[in-house]
């Protein structure tokens, strides 16, 4: 999948991007919960969405794989369901090092999104430097720095702007950070 050429700017919140959270419990509970709400609840889709979550940090990949595709089918993909399902399939691909799927499934999230949603900048340059794409990485973090320049100038505000990202995410994204700072990139 190709991946857009960045705005200039990405000053919109989405709600896309938020981990899906049905029910609150850990281990067992949690998955007997997920079943339920699965079996009989109003929330269904996100319920299969939360329990592929969970089967991939128990690395049962075939089978949060499946959930996902479940979840994915029966949603729209356009729809606010099916973009968050996405996004959180893409950000558990990538933790268990499918970083090419991670990185399609948030390009087509770019490219089908209304406005320039915040979050695009730092998550794409993160897939695209990791998937050895540098300079399109350095073009997406520019857009960052354009969009708020006191947050991203420098990596002081990472654990603050990124608390779900992984210290590696966060240091990766700071490598980033330093090619932006070593050539930035002029905007057209």
């Amino acid at each position: 999948m190709n991946v857009p050429k960045p705005k200039e700017f990405y000053f919109d919140e989405d709600r896309t991007a938020e981990p899906i959270r049905v029910v609150e419990a850990e281990g067992d509970a949690l998955v007997e919960k997920l079943q339920k709400e699965r079996e009989r609840g109003r929330r269904r889709v996100e319920a299969t969405a939360q329990l592929a979550h969970y089967a991939f940090g128990e690395g049962r990949t075939d089978l949060a794989t499946s959930l996902y595709q479940a979840a994915l089918d029966a949603s729209q993909a356009k729809s606010i369901q099916g973009r968050t399902i996405r996004w959180n399939y893409g950000w558990d691909m990538f933790r268990h090092g499918e970083t090419q799927a991670a990185l399609d499934a948030w390009a087509q999230l770019a490219t089908d999104a209304i406005g320039g949603p915040s979050w695009m900048p730092p998550t794409l340059a993160l897939a695209l430097w990791t998937t050895d794409r540098k300079d399109e990485a350095v073009q997406w973090y520019a857009a960052a720095v354009r969009t708020e320049p006191s947050q991203w100038s420098s990596t002081a505000n990472f654990s603050a702007l990124l608390p779900d990202w992984s210290e590696q995410e966060r240091a990766t994204l700071g490598e980033v950070q330093a090619a932006w700072l070593q050539n930035p990139p002029a905007w057209p």
